[in-house]
């Protein structure tokens, strides 16, 4: 039996957070094993709002060995860098014109992303329909989105559907990875609000690639609730709460571990062994993510990726383009 195929993919456009590991990159190491795995780094996605030349081309080649340093293993995945695959762009306007205006006002993305601004790209406007295309043109089984991803995911499947209905069974109808196990990890300083790498507050997110010391400072900055008491209640302790998910996951320890653990002590001490757990995991990531950016593999294995990634997507843009009535030459 062939393996479920999946697809997945981050934007380059700030530094990958603990956030970004425990959610995603985690499920990503384990899924190669099982499953026909795409990670791509969504460098065109980025651009539907201003980015810095330079800043783009090195948070890009960040993520892309963040990826591989977390333990995604090109021989097992295929890891590929957006824009060097140029099916993406051209499927990307193709499903554009299959999606209608009054589906993509509706995305509570957009909405949120344009808020207070007088002036909104286009880009950021038709992103989903590039996200179908990202999707579809590997006829993906699983995708693995966050809560923020799932109209996205749905109005991918609505256009699979479109197509099908109009052109003949072409796309895959794909279906959201949702992980057995996974925390959403929230802000350091608002345990309502995601922890972003886009937040301009830098206390507010852990980098993979922030230094022990740095690490350390920020968990002991973290914002708690009123009281002492290390006890896991989402509803009236959200930010201890939160603390408490992360501990859980970079330990391996069960929340009432953790809790039975701290009993009584404060968040004096639970604070700063959550501390040496978060760098625990990082350090030996940091130490591959250095090795790589220093050795020069990595473009060869973007190389390899884009090559494995043409021959899919190329295969089904024919088709699509076919079934559309274009002369393929």
């Amino acid at each position: 039996m062939s393996k479920l195929r999946v697809l997945s993919g981050m934007q380059p456009s700030g530094q990958l957070t603990l956030g970004n590991y425990i959610g995603a990159l985690q499920n990503y190491v384990k899924l190669q094993h099982s499953h026909e795995c795409y990670f791509m780094v969504v460098d065109l996605h980025a651009v539907t709002v201003p980015q810095d030349p330079a800043a783009l081309k090195e948070q890009t080649e960040a993520v892309a060995a963040l990826y591989l340093a977390a333990g995604i293993d090109p021989k097992q995945a295929t890891v590929f860098l957006q824009s060097t695959v140029t099916a993406h762009a051209e499927l990307g306007w193709l499903m554009t014109t299959l999606t209608y205006m009054g589906e993509l006002e509706r995305m509570t993305q957009f909405k949120d992303k344009s808020a207070g601004k007088e002036s909104v790209g286009a880009g950021l406007f038709t992103y989903p329909s590039l996200m179908a295309a990202d999707i579809l043109l590997y006829n993906a089984d699983l995708v693995p989105v966050g809560d923020d991803q799932k109209q996205h995911l749905e109005l991918t499947r609505d256009l699979a559907q479109r197509f099908n209905g109009r052109y003949g069974e072409t796309f895959t109808i794909p279906e959201p990875y949702i992980p057995e196990v996974g925390a959403r990890i929230m802000s350091l300083d608002d345990a309502s609000r995601k922890m972003s790498k886009s937040n301009p507050n830098a206390g507010s997110y852990i980098a993979m690639l922030d230094a022990p010391d740095v690490i350390r400072k920020k968990i002991s900055r973290a914002v708690t609730d009123s009281g002492r008491e290390v006890k896991f209640d989402p509803q009236n302790k959200p930010e201890v709460s939160n603390l408490i998910s992360i501990y859980s996951q970079c330990a391996g320890k069960s929340i009432s571990e953790i809790e039975a653990q701290y009993e009584g002590q404060g968040y004096g001490p639970f604070k700063k062994d959550l501390a040496e757990a978060v760098v625990a995991v990082l350090e030996p990531i940091q130490r591959r993510y250095a090795e790589i950016r220093g050795s020069g593999e990595l473009y060869e294995v973007l190389r390899q990726g884009k090559e494995k990634a043409e021959v899919q997507a190329n295969r089904v843009l024919r088709q699509v383009k076919e079934k559309m009535g274009f002369v393929v030459l």
